[in-house]
C-alpha cells in the first residue's frame, strides 16, 4: 500500500539532513582545528629544542676559542715580555757602556784641566817676566830717544814729521816716475796703431756735410707776388702758417720770403708748397691745403729714400722699414751745425773700417754708427736725451743687445763693455771733432774756455791758467816754491782728471803744465 509522505515531512527531513550536516561540519572544523594545534606545538616544541640546542653548542664554541684566544694571548705577553726583557739588557748594557765612556772621558777632562792649570801658571810667570823685560825695553828705548833728541836736536815729533816728509818725497818722485814711465809704454805701443788706424779711416771716409739753419728762403718771380701769397685779409698766408707749422716772414727784402722754423721737416714741406704755388699762380686756401698735402707726401717719400740708400750704402741688411724712415727723418735733423743723418753714415763709416782694421764685426759696427743718434729723429716728439730715446727706439725694434749698448755708451752715460762700443765712441768724437765739421756759437764758446780755466785755477798750486787754440789746449803756470818738478806730473794727471769729469768738449784737450824759476836781481 503505497506510503505518501506529506509536504510537511519533506520539509521536516530537509531540515533535519541540512542540521545533521551543519553539525558534521562544525565537528570536523572543531577536529581539524585540534589536529592542526597539536601539529604547531609539535614543530614549536621541535624548534625550541633546536634552538636550545644551538645555543648550547653556540656556547661551546665560544668557550672553545675563548680559551684558544686566552692561550694565543698569554703566549703574546710572553713573547713580549721576553723581547721586552731583553731590549732592557741591551739598552741597560749598552748604557753601562756609555757611563763607562763618559767616565773616561771626564778623566781625560780633568787631566786636561791640570794640564791647563800648570800651563796657565807657566804662561802667566812667562807674561811677567815678559812684562818686566818690555818695561826694561821701553825703559832703554826711552833712554835712547831722550840721548838721540840731545844728539840731534830734534823731538820725537819733530823727527818723526821729517821722516814723514821724507817718505812722501820719494813716493811723490816714485809715483811721478812710474806714471812718466806707463805714459811713455802707453804711448809708444798704441799711438802708432791707434793713428795708423785712425788715419785710414778719415782718409777711406768722405762724407759730406751740410750746414743746417733755421730759415730757408724762396725766391719770388717779382714783388706783386708777395700781395697773392698774402691774401685778401691775410687768409692766404695764415691758412699756409696754420697747414705747415711755419713762420712766412715777408719783409722789405725784393723777391724773396723767408720760411723760419726750428723743425727742417715742417720747413722742407712749406718750402716745396710755396714754390708749387708759385708756379701754379692759383693761390688760394683749398689750392693752398692741396699742394701742402701733395708736399707731405713727397717729403716722407724722400724721407723714406734718405734712410733706404743710407742703409744700402753701408750694406746694412734686415732692418725694420719704421727704423728705415727714422734714419731718414735725420736728414732734416742738425747738431751743432752737423747735419745728423751725414753725421750718422760717417760715425758708420769710421767704425766699419776701425772693427775692420782690428778684426771686428765690421757690419755690426757699421750698424751701430748709424743707429747711434736715432734718438735725434724724435727728440721734438718725445721729452728726454737723444741717448735714451735711441735705446727705446732700437729695443722696441728688436735691435741686437750689442747696438742698443753702443747707443747708451756713446756720450759715456755708462761705461762701454764691448768692442763696438768703443769704436762707436771713437767715430763720434772723430766726426765731431773733425775741423769744420761743426759749430758753436759764440756764448757757449766763452762759457767753456771759461769753465776750463776756472778747473785748472780750482788747483791751490796754479798760480794762472791760459786756455788757447779755441779751448784745444790749456797752458798753466803752477808756483814753483809750491810743485818741484816731479810733482808738476802728479798735478797735470789730477787736472786731466778733473777736465774729463766736470766739462763735455769734442775731442781732446792737451794740459801744459810749466814750472818756471826766476832769479832777480838790480844793479845800482
Amino acid at each position: 500500500m503505497r506510503h505518501v509522505m506529506s509536504t510537511g515531512q519533506i520539509i521536516f527531513i530537509a531540515a533535519a539532513v541540512l542540521v545533521a550536516f551543519i553539525i558534521g561540519f562544525v565537528i570536523a572544523f572543531f577536529v581539524g582545528v585540534s589536529y592542526r594545534k597539536r601539529v604547531a606545538e609539535s614543530d614549536i616544541g621541535s624548534a625550541e629544542e633546536e634552538a636550545k640546542r644551538i645555543v648550547s653548542d653556540a656556547i661551546k664554541n665560544a668557550e672553545s676559542k675563548k680559551k684558544e684566544a686566552l692561550v694565543e694571548a698569554k703566549d703574546e705577553i710572553y713573547k713580549l715580555r721576553t723581547e721586552a726583557e731583553r731590549e732592557n739588557k741591551e739598552r741597560r748594557s749598552e748604557v753601562q757602556r756609555l757611563e763607562r765612556r763618559v767616565q773616561q772621558k771626564e778623566e781625560s777632562v780633568d787631566r786636561k784641566l791640570e794640564n791647563l792649570e800648570k800651563k796657565e801658571e807657566q804662561a802667566s810667570q812667562k807674561v811677567k817676566e815678559a812684562q818686566q823685560k818690555l818695561e826694561e825695553a821701553e825703559a832703554v828705548k826711552q833712554h835712547q830717544f831722550d840721548m838721540l833728541e840731545k844728539i840731534s836736536g830734534f823731538t820725537a815729533t819733530q823727527a818723526k814729521e821729517y821722516l814723514l816728509q821724507n817718505l812722501e818725497n820719494e813716493l811723490t818722485h816714485e809715483k811721478a816716475l812710474k806714471i812718466s814711465q806707463y805714459e811713455t809704454y802707453l804711448r809708444e805701443e798704441s799711438e802708432e796703431k791707434a793713428r795708423e788706424i785712425i788715419s785710414c779711416a778719415i782718409q777711406r771716409c768722405a762724407a759730406d756735410q751740410v750746414a743746417e739753419i733755421t730759415v730757408s728762403v724762396v725766391p719770388l718771380p717779382g714783388d706783386e707776388m708777395k700781395g697773392r701769397i698774402i691774401g685778401r685779409e691775410g687768409r692766404n698766408i695764415r691758412t699756409l702758417e696754420t697747414l705747415t707749422g711755419v713762420d712766412l716772414i715777408i719783409d722789405d727784402t725784393p723777391e724773396a720770403i723767408t720760411l723760419s722754423c726750428h723743425d727742417t721737416v715742417r720747413r722742407e714741406i712749406a718750402r716745396i708748397a710755396l714754390e708749387r704755388l708759385i708756379q701754379d699762380g692759383r693761390i688760394h686756401p683749398a689750392r693752398i691745403e692741396e699742394m701742402v698735402d701733395k708736399a707731405k707726401r713727397e717729403v716722407d717719400q724722400k724721407i723714406k729714400q734718405d734712410g733706404e740708400r743710407a742703409v744700402m750704402d753701408l750694406g746694412i741688411h734686415s732692418m725694420h722699414p719704421d727704423l728705415v724712415k727714422l734714419l731718414g727723418r735725420m736728414r732734416y735733423r742738425s747738431s751743432y751745425g752737423q747735419n745728423v743723418l751725414n753725421h750718422s753714415i760717417e760715425v758708420a763709416q769710421l767704425a766699419g773700417m776701425m772693427a775692420s782694421e782690428i778684426g771686428a764685426d765690421a757690419v755690426l759696427a757699421r750698424r751701430a754708427g748709424l743707429l747711434h743718434d736715432i734718438g735725434k729723429s724724435m727728440t721734438h716728439e718725445i721729452e728726454g736725451s737723444h741717448v735714451q730715446i735711441g735705446v727705446d727706439i732700437a729695443k722696441k725694434y728688436k735691435e741686437s743687445k750689442e747696438v742698443i749698448h753702443a747707443i747708451a755708451a756713446h756720450h759715456g752715460d755708462i761705461e762701454a763693455k764691448t768692442i763696438v762700443a768703443c769704436l762707436v765712441q771713437a767715430a763720434d768724437a772723430i766726426s765731431a771733432a773733425r775741423p769744420g765739421a761743426r759749430r758753436e756759437n759764440l756764448e757757449n764758446y766763452i762759457k767753456r774756455l771759461e769753465k776750463l780755466e776756472e778747473i785748472a785755477n780750482s788747483f791751490e798750486a796754479v798760480e794762472k791758467s791760459f786756455a788757447i787754440q779755441a779751448g784745444r789746449e790749456i797752458r798753466i803756470m803752477v808756483k814753483p816754491d809750491q810743485v818741484n818738478d816731479d810733482e808738476m806730473v802728479v798735478v797735470a794727471r789730477e787736472i786731466v782728471k778733473k777736465i774729463e769729469g766736470e766739462l763735455d768738449y769734442p775731442g781732446q784737450i792737451k794740459v801744459n803744465v810749466i814750472r818756471e824759476s826766476r832769479a832777480i836781481e838790480y844793479a845800482k
